[in-house]
């Protein structure tokens, strides 16, 4: 029959952050132990990146594993069980499965029941991006309550013997739920990408070469440090300019500003750039965790709420960037 209306669904007039929870796997690495493998010094990685001590999981433990750590302290803090989730989402790019997700996975994990469940691959920018698709599905009505989990064991395809990446990354998981709310709380997201810089950062080889019985050295990571210092210095300093304009503020209003954990040299640049003042509270959870790719912001975020250098109703600008090239900022209520 012609000219009939689907039926529309409403959905909440807001979304906020309504808890967040954070796991570090127990192995703490030092740069001392880095450098067994590689020419250089316990000096030079805290000089040129920030970081100090980093956690790697242990062999059988998961990102699925991980995530489910992160998410149950993300559920408590939200005061809400797990089986009051309409959707599942894991950003991840270290979950080395082709299928099923990550997220499928979690969720039964949980105990979620039957919800939506996928994940999402934008690397460094992934819990930035994951927020803003969950707060359209709250808005767009499409879901209730969302659990979204950044979480990387990054130890799996980092190269012990590479100078430019083994010094850099760690593994752990950071969750939050969102959920609808009265007010504003999660503003307008600024997000792109420049995939003409893919060879920025990239997996140096393909799976397809141990198809046939092909013999390889395992698939990691390979990056262009100066490149990427380059590209987050002065173009995400406009992202974040941007998603500040985007929701209405100035970077008088701030409290908080929780960039991707990727060096904090980066981060000290980024803070000039925007011209922050000595009022707004930095996140530089790098130094005790390392790069956690889609993690690293919700592990940053739950530290500085567990040790009171946050709290709750605070603004704070969230930023990520990483391999693609892509990016995602937002400004958020701290729950």
């Amino acid at each position: 029959m012609t000219g009939m209306a689907l039926a529309p669904r409403a959905g909440a007039q807001y979304a906020r952050i309504l808890g967040i929870g954070a796991y570090r796997p127990s192995r703490v690495v030092t740069n001392d132990e880095i450098c067994e493998h590689i020419d250089s010094s316990d000096e030079w990685i805290r000089e040129r990146t920030g970081i100090i001590t980093r956690h790697f999981a242990d062999e059988d433990e998961s990102v699925v594993d991980m995530a489910a750590a992160a998410a149950e302290k993300a559920l408590a803090a939200a005061g809400i069980s797990a089986d009051q989730l309409d959707a599942v989402v894991v950003c991840t790019v270290t979950h080395l499965l082709q299928t099923p997700s990550a997220a499928a996975e979690l969720a039964f994990k949980l105990g979620a029941g039957t919800p939506a469940a996928f994940d999402i691959s934008a690397a460094c920018a992934g819990f930035s991006y994951g927020l803003a698709i969950a707060q359209d599905l709250i808005r767009g009505g499409s879901a209730t309550r969302v659990l979204l989990v950044g979480v990387e064991k990054l130890s799996d395809i980092t190269d012990p013997t590479d100078r430019g990446t083994a010094f850099i990354f760690g593994d752990g998981a950071g969750a939050a739920v969102i959920g609808p709310s009265d007010t504003p709380a999660i503003g307008p997201v600024v997000w792109g990408s420049d995939g003409a810089q893919t060879e920025a950062i990239i997996q140096d080889v393909t799976w397809r070469v141990f198809r046939n019985g092909a013999t390889h050295k395992f698939p990691s990571l390979r990056m262009n440090g100066q490149q990427v210092f380059r590209w987050a210095v002065y173009e995400i300093a406009k992202v974040a300019r941007e998603a500040l304009d985007s929701a209405g503020i100035g970077a008088d209003d701030l409290d908080v500003f929780i960039p991707h954990q990727a060096n904090m040299r980066i981060t000290d640049a980024m803070i000039k750039q925007l011209g922050l003042p000595e009022s707004v509270v930095v996140a530089r959870d790098i130094a005790e965790t390392g790069n956690t790719s889609a993690a690293s912001i919700p592990l940053a975020m739950g530290r500085m709420l567990e040790e009171g250098q946050i709290k709750s109703g605070d603004l704070a600008l969230l930023i990520g960037f990483g391999a693609g090239l892509v990016y995602s900022a937002q400004v958020v209520v701290v729950p």
